[in-house]
């Protein structure tokens, strides 16, 4: 597909695609995408009627993958989007609570019911609610950071 030509980073691959699924999978014993035998799990995840963000291991992490409906929704490009630090999704007065979130979420593993107010690029409020945040965590057992999905959502008029 061109869009694969057209962008570049981690996220672009059917590899990171397959962790993202696989660790969902994996972690909450149920499919996070619906991918039939022969299809490719990267177009799925990127074309999901759903967002789907991740990003690595980094100290201020930076977000690595994001699909179609996380770039429209922040109101970002790929490249834009992959090179920014994740912290930057959310209201400097939000960023200490997400930090919390996320070092619970590490510990545990995964949770289903986030619930938050997030910032676009050109600083709309974005309510999120229902979300699920999980580990990144490689067939070996490697942690490889963290992805967040949501389907409710909205803009703060």
């Amino acid at each position: 597909m061109a869009k694969w030509e057209t962008i570049a980073g981690i996220g672009t691959t059917e590899a990171h695609a397959r962790l993202i699924t696989g660790s969902f999978q994996r972690l909450l014993g149920r499919a996070l995408v619906e991918v039939n035998e022969g299809e490719s799990v990267r177009d799925k995840l990127y074309d999901a009627p759903i967002v789907v963000l991740s990003h690595g291991t980094e100290d201020d992490p930076v977000l690595n993958y994001g699909n179609a409906a996380a770039q429209a929704l922040w109101e970002r490009e790929w490249a834009d989007f992959t090179s920014i630090p994740s912290r930057l999704t959310a209201e400097p007065m939000e960023r200490a609570e997400r930090d919390q979130f996320l070092k619970k979420v590490a510990e545990q593993g995964y949770d289903d019911d986030f619930n938050g107010i997030r910032i676009s690029s050109s600083g709309r409020r974005i309510a999120i609610e229902r979300g699920i945040v999980w580990n990144l965590i490689d067939e070996q057992g490697v942690y490889r950071g963290q992805a967040a999905a949501f389907a409710t959502y909205g803009y703060i008029e």
